[in-house]
């Protein structure tokens, strides 16, 4: 019987995801022994890997479902809202609405499509500060817009996301009831700090990126580690011009589409997205840097 619906590479995020979520387990076990660098050194990491989930095994998750089985995609999901602290059924929504607007820049009224576009809460059709956006985002998503939305469009999806949100908030419960301590010096910041750097993640996947043109809707990072750890999450313009294709094929992508993107400017940066404030490239404004005329 076939397991995986698109390839059996997807068995490697899925051990990752399983592992994140042991890992979690395993710190909430072992904070009482440890010192507290070492404390501050797994927080740091928990912060990084919940980034790292969300944009990588999450991600590729929501736009091709890794099994073949409606049981085990259901409960990969639940595992996923409870490691990560989010409903996936929720952060689906809302990405499927990032890929309608392909984080556009403001209407007249002064409003996105996209909830997450780095230039909602910005001014004078600039994007919003990466300070604001990174640790503020976190606090704007409305639960009962994304609710509303996702009943609309599949009701059982609504409901399941619910019982996710459910899960989570009672794992949390028994957290606090298990050892307060855990949850208040290790948990909730590092579990904040985590999604501040996945919102820094996606400001800088789109810093610079031309919302007019498709192909370079997303800004790109070929760094081969973040590639390679991060299940290709560095294709970000070749991923927003072809959202439906498989996590494996989007090397393919760039190499079928790279003289169209040339031509087109779209914005490649040196370092991991989360590092993109280190490219020697970065704009000082967000709008698209003008392609450059080739030398006689």
């Amino acid at each position: 019987m076939k397991i995986f619906a698109y390839s059996k590479t997807d068995l490697i995020p899925v051990l990752a995801g399983i592992f994140h979520a042991a890992c979690l387990v395993g710190m909430f076990l072992a904070f009482p022994h440890l010192p507290w660098w070492a404390v501050v050194v797994c927080g740091l990491l928990f912060s990084i890997s919940i980034s790292w989930n969300i944009n990588g095994i999450s991600h590729n998750f929501l736009h091709n479902p890794y099994f073949t089985s409606p049981i085990l995609n259901r409960a990969f999901s639940w595992l996923e809202s409870v490691t990560i602290g989010f409903s996936q059924q929720f952060y689906e929504c809302v990405h499927q609405q990032h890929h309608k607007g392909n984080s556009d820049r403001q209407d007249d009224k002064g409003g996105t499509i996209d909830w997450l576009s780095i230039y909602r809460h910005g001014h004078d059709g600039e994007a919003e500060s990466v300070w604001s956006y990174t640790f503020l985002s976190f606090f704007r998503d409305d639960p009962k817009a994304i609710y509303r939305e996702l009943k609309r469009r599949n009701p059982a999806d609504a409901r399941f996301g619910l019982i996710e949100i459910f899960s989570f908030v009672a794992l949390v419960a028994l957290g606090f009831w298990l050892n307060w301590r855990f949850m208040f010096c290790f948990y909730l910041p590092f579990y904040y700090l985590g999604h501040c750097l996945s919102y820094l993640n996606g400001f800088y996947r789109h810093y610079g990126g031309n919302t007019e043109v498709p192909i370079a809707w997303g800004v790109s990072s070929y760094h081969r580690l973040y590639n390679l750890i991060w299940f290709n999450n560095g294709y970000h313009a070749e991923h927003h011009f072809r959202p439906k294709l498989h996590w494996t094929k989007m090397r393919e992508v760039h190499e079928k589409f790279a003289e169209e993107q040339k031509a087109a400017g779209v914005r490649v940066i040196k370092p991991p997205h989360a590092l993109g404030f280190l490219d020697p490239d970065l704009p000082e404004k967000s709008r698209p840097l003008v392609p450059r005329e080739p030398k006689s």
